[in-house]
């Protein structure tokens, strides 16, 4: 199975984290605008790619025949469901940037929180789910 836009979108979202972690760090009052286009931008990427590996990847994966890795995508595919509803509810409360001034510390903790759990999901897919759909 060829997987490599998945693999190009996980480049994505982890480089809008990275983006998204610098802005923050100059200061989200100052950069609120900027944290919330690329936040939108984000959140568009993610939504796009969850809903591909929904539609496409894990029933794939389910229809192959091997019954662990069948067991592997059910387990990612129930692990992000949490993951992915706490990032959309994330991404839904700070896209203002009006908001994001309002209240900095609370987005950046929550982004400390939403944002790690994406990352290490990203990383985690990378280094251990992708390599053996690739195998197969």
């Amino acid at each position: 199975m060829d997987i490599d836009r998945f693999k190009h979108q996980h480049v994505d979202i982890l480089s809008g984290i990275a983006a998204l972690r610098k802005l923050t760090h100059q200061g989200v009052e100052d950069y609120a605008v900027d944290i919330a286009h690329e936040l939108k931008a984000l959140s568009a990427v993610v939504t796009s790619h969850l809903a591909i590996e929904d539609r496409i990847l894990y029933p794939s994966i389910r229809r192959n025949g091997d019954a662990r890795m069948a067991d592997m995508a059910e387990s990612y595919q129930d692990d992000m469901k949490g993951i992915a509803n706490a990032f959309i509810n994330f991404a839904r409360r700070w896209s203002s940037a009006s908001t994001l001034t309002k209240r900095p510390e609370d987005f950046r903790n929550e982004a400390n929180t939403v944002l790690k759990d994406v990352y290490d999901r990203m990383l985690r897919e990378n280094r251990e789910f992708y390599p053996a759909i690739e195998a197969l």
